[in-house]
């Protein structure tokens, strides 16, 4: 049997997120998520590989799982996996691995006769890893974008559905997430001052806004660029969600733009519980949520509203204590670094 790869780079290719992590002797050591919008292009990808270029230098193996097929610069998933690979093949010279869900890990030319195992199966990676590591347990992951429910029994990995749009039906896939998610995707109405105000359709704030004013954002999870370009503050915060409701910061008092902003957060919640607890169905009551991903303290709260024990990934994987918060945030690029490490035994 070979020797196992001693330094594995785990690659999480996202449409809006590059996350990248760095394997030693079985335990994560470095992580970094930077911004890639790839709607804007793939030159936005190009520009992060060599951002975090310091992450996977000298690695052994380098290993990728991908959502990024999804954006809208691609004229379809099959499109959209083919160039990523492309971008792989191009940039990596040493051995590389593509996670493919049921299939395991492949080769890039398996890969390209696998998009459809192969496409967003970046939650499968971690449940995956999970579902070795914590047996059974209701995973949660809540990036910036979207939330990834899934049921593990047995040490297994327990979904219902595998593509994007199973997951949307079954409930494994809500499209809320904790930074990037527009207001209107979460409410259409927001109560001010005792009356239900409907909301202005339209991309003036974003849920990290909300999350801001009552300051639970961690900054560094809120990449992108605001709404209106401007300042990430509370001030500049309160200013976007007030256009929201058709109104200037001044009208409202903090308190009372906090309990607006409290609203916001509360309705997401709402949505990601009456999945779970479809995705739950008859999971045992001592059965934990695994939290993972930026939204961790939305994820802790379900947990409260379920009853259950919350247990946070970053507890439960070989990692240094330096990096364990930054190693659940990549989940999913943490999880392919560790599981590819035992792929050449």
């Amino acid at each position: 049997m070979e020797k196992r790869k001693s330094i594995v780079a785990g690659f999480d290719i996202g449409g809006a997120h590059l996350k990248v992590t760095r394997a030693q002797d079985g335990r994560i050591v470095e992580a970094v998520t930077i911004a890639t919008p790839l709607w804007q292009g793939l030159q936005t990808l190009t520009s992060a590989f060599e951002e975090s270029a310091p992450i996977y230098a000298g690695a052994d193996l380098n290993a990728f799982t991908m959502t990024g097929e999804l954006a809208d610069v691609f004229p379809s998933r099959d499109a959209g996996v083919a160039a990523l690979l492309d971008e792989i093949s191009t940039r990596f010279a040493g051995e590389k691995l593509i996670y493919a869900g049921p299939s395991g890990f492949v080769g890039v030319e398996q890969a390209a006769r696998l998009s459809s195992d192969v496409a967003s199966a970046n939650w499968h990676a971690t449940a995956s890893l999970v579902a070795t590591l914590a047996g059974d347990a209701l995973f949660v992951d809540m990036g910036s974008t979207t939330t990834d429910i899934i049921a593990i029994r047995n040490g297994a990995v327990a979904n219902d559905g595998y593509t994007d749009a199973g997951r949307l039906l079954s409930g494994e896939l809500v499209y809320t997430g904790f930074t990037r998610t527009f207001l209107f995707g979460v409410a259409s109405s927001a109560p001010v001052r005792g009356r239900l105000t409907p909301l202005m359709n339209e991309y003036f704030a974003s849920i990290a806004d909300a999350h801001r004013i009552l300051g639970v954002l961690d900054e560094k999870d809120d990449r992108h660029a605001s709404a209106d370009g401007k300042e990430k503050t509370v001030d500049g915060s309160i200013a976007r969600l007030a256009r929201m409701i058709g109104r200037d910061a001044a009208e409202l008092s903090l308190p009372e733009w906090q309990e607006i902003a409290r609203w916001f957060s509360e309705r997401q919640l709402r949505k990601i519980h009456d999945a779970a607890s479809l995705v739950a169905g008859s999971l045992a009551r001592e059965v934990p949520i695994v939290g993972a991903g930026t939204g961790r303290w939305q994820i802790r709260r379900l947990a409260e509203r379920m009853q259950r024990r919350f247990v946070d990934f970053a507890e439960i994987i070989p990692a240094d204590d330096a990096v364990r918060g930054e190693a659940s945030s990549v989940a999913p690029a943490s999880a392919v670094a560790l599981l590819a490490g035992f792929q050449s035994w």
